[in-house]
């Protein structure tokens, strides 16, 4: 039985190399001309790569993940199984037809006889387990969510983008993070929301125990973007834009936190209840938390799921910046207290090197 290999080919955009996402077939499987064999991903865009051939599926030359050249062989397909149907031959968008190199998309060989498109035949959703399109699947990716846990609500039956927004949004993040609820405050009360009172007993259902970082490899157009940015860094001219905030309720409340018997001891400030925002908030976006990272297996993100929460102080020796260590499992008052010391430490020069090691997110 004689057996062709296809080799990844350059889809239009001039690239060099695609990640392999997920494969639409298996060995053993028998295919038809332009039945869809695998999804890539390349700096600009997610491409689904149909087969130039029909047979059976042999050997799948790369694994899901893998980074491979154009040109490098990635599947191999034999003659169909006995028994099963010839291969047809593949009709041709417009044009004659033309020996050589196969364009993605289409068949090889045989004059044209028909202008009309051959309908793609796409495997069934049970094939994939979630029915979604390319660019879904790639939001999923980016947010860090499994489709396999979203509930889809498209009309048939798939993924849509506001089920991934919607799950994304909704997923903890972080292990006992308070999510204070800032409602509006009436200008004759001001209540201490329960939020801000102790803290509740830790919730392990967020991420795996021991978990505390996760690595995101940085590829396809991800990784564009980020060579993108590097370069404007250097290129681009920097321009800083100045907003004036009404913290008038701000203010309010951090009045009636002085007032509070809870916080009788302890110094309350506008940057207590800035730093308590910005733990919120980082809960909210995780990869305002993250860092980029080089390892021997090329660029990562690193994702931390915990808040080493940085203050700069400027002290006589200079800008220092310390941090508040897992910021995000303390309470209000815990909070309040971490700060005073760390701000008292650095305006004392008694800031150590431990005490500036690993901040995550900085208030400056």
């Amino acid at each position: 039985m004689s057996t062709q290999t296809f080799l990844l080919p350059d889809v239009g955009e001039g690239l060099t190399e695609a990640e392999i996402v997920t494969w639409r077939v298996a060995p053993g499987d028998e295919v038809k001309v332009n039945d869809v064999l695998v999804e890539i991903e390349t700096a600009k865009s997610l491409v689904e790569l149909p087969s130039p051939f029909a047979g059976t599926v042999g050997e799948l030359l790369a694994r899901e993940g893998d980074t491979v050249d154009v040109g490098a062989p990635i599947i191999t397909i034999g003659e169909a199984a006995s028994g099963a149907p010839a291969p047809s031959t593949a009709p041709t968008e417009v044009g004659e037809a033309t020996g050589g190199a196969v364009l993605v998309g289409y068949g090889t060989g045989g004059a044209v006889t028909s202008r009309r498109r051959k309908t793609l035949e796409r495997p069934v959703a049970a094939a994939v387990g979630v029915v979604a399109k390319p660019p879904i699947r790639k939001l999923a990716r980016d947010l860090g969510v499994d489709l396999g846990d979203i509930a889809a609500t498209g009309d048939a039956g798939e993924v849509t983008r506001e089920d991934v927004v919607r799950h994304a949004s909704q997923a903890s993040v972080f292990r006992n993070i308070e999510t204070p609820e800032w409602g509006a405050v009436r200008e004759e009360t001001i209540p201490v929301p329960d939020a801000f009172a102790p803290a509740a007993p830790p919730s392990t259902s967020a991420v795996p125990t021991n978990s505390r970082e996760e690595s995101i490899p940085v590829r396809g157009v991800r990784k564009a973007t980020a060579t993108a940015m590097t370069s404007s860094a250097y290129t681009a001219p920097h321009v800083s834009v100045w907003v004036d905030v009404d913290a008038s309720r701000t203010m309010e409340f951090v009045k009636r936190l002085k007032t509070s018997p809870d916080f009788a001891d302890v110094k309350v400030s506008p940057l207590l209840i800035m730093a308590r925002a910005v733990i919120w908030a980082v809960r909210r976006n995780p990869m305002v938390n993250a860092a980029w990272v080089d390892t021997d297996e090329g660029a990562q993100i690193l994702l931390r799921h915990y808040v080493n929460l940085g203050i700069a102080a400027a002290t006589p020796r200079g800008l220092l910046v310390p941090n508040v260590k897992d910021a995000q499992e303390l309470n209000m008052r815990e909070l309040a207290r971490a700060l005073e010391k760390l701000t008292m430490t650095a305006r004392e020069g008694k800031t150590t090197p431990e005490d500036q090691r690993g901040g995550t997110v900085t208030i400056t």
